[in-house]
């Protein structure tokens, strides 16, 4: 069974991390490659124009495998100078892999988002949050820090004292709160979540794939570029996208109209 269901519906990719008896978490090899290797097939096919992240069962994901962690096993069991490499050519491939996800990803937070797990939703583009949903940034709680790139994803989502407190605190806020702090966009009842995810992702998909994509490059860019960089990114972009025929056939549908 793979870890990682996906499904397609003509524009839309749904990933479902799909291993609930271990609260789905992704600190496990085959987790980390079913991840990279969605993200790859994704940006291959010009067909893919959304996708929606969602986790079977009732949580999200817990993130790290804490049975692993106290039992030693896998990235848990090696020594520490091993326990870096381990890290760098594990779990922070996830982060990696997500970040060159060229098309507009949702996370459709059905649960809980433990650690790890937050930081993985906190690496999508949107996030809607289903009414039972929680969000714990946990690391210090059992005495770990964020090894995955949560300390770089989340202060960029919800500001650097929001983050600091969730940070330093590892506790657990709810949905309402989530709404407020700007974690999420939108707070659903959970019955609509995974509705009102593929209504927002058919919205985003009826947009022209290579439009969508460099828009995307551009978002990123300015979360740490300059200004000069965004513009001159936009400057060679620009005219690729005057050249796509969807360009060319909605510009002809509103001259129609």
């Amino acid at each position: 069974m793979s870890p990682l269901n996906i499904a397609t519906v003509e524009h839309i990719q749904i990933w479902t991390l799909n291993m609930p008896e271990i609260g789905n978490a992704i600190t496990g090899l085959d987790v980390i490659e079913a991840i990279e290797g969605a993200v790859d097939a994704c940006n291959a096919d010009p067909d893919i124009r959304a996708v929606i992240l969602t986790g079977e069962g009732k949580i999200f994901s817990a993130g790290g495998n804490v049975k692993e962690m106290a039992d030693k096993q896998g990235m848990f069991g090696v020594d520490e100078r091993a326990k870096r490499r381990a890290y760098i050519a594990g779990i922070q491939r996830i982060p990696r892999a997500m970040r060159r996800l060229e098309v507009p990803i949702i996370a459709a937070v059905n649960g809980a988002a433990i650690g790890a797990g937050l930081d993985l939703a906190m690496m999508c583009d949107i996030r809607i949050a289903s009414d039972r949903a929680s969000f714990a940034e946990s690391f210090v709680s059992i005495g770990l820090i964020p090894g995955d790139g949560g300390t770089w994803f989340l202060p960029r989502a919800i500001g650097w004292e929001r983050a600091a407190e969730m940070t330093y605190t590892g506790e657990r806020i709810d949905a309402a709160t989530a709404l407020e702090w700007g974690l999420v966009s939108r707070v659903v009842p959970h019955e609509s979540l995974m509705a009102q995810a593929d209504a927002l992702a058919g919205r985003i998909a009826n947009n022209p794939g290579e439009a969508l994509r460099m828009a995307k490059r551009l978002m990123q860019e300015s979360q740490s570029g300059s200004l000069d960089s965004v513009l001159g990114l936009a400057a060679a972009m620009q005219p690729l996208a005057h050249l796509d025929p969807e360009h060319e056939a909605r510009i002809a549908k509103w001259r129609s109209e």
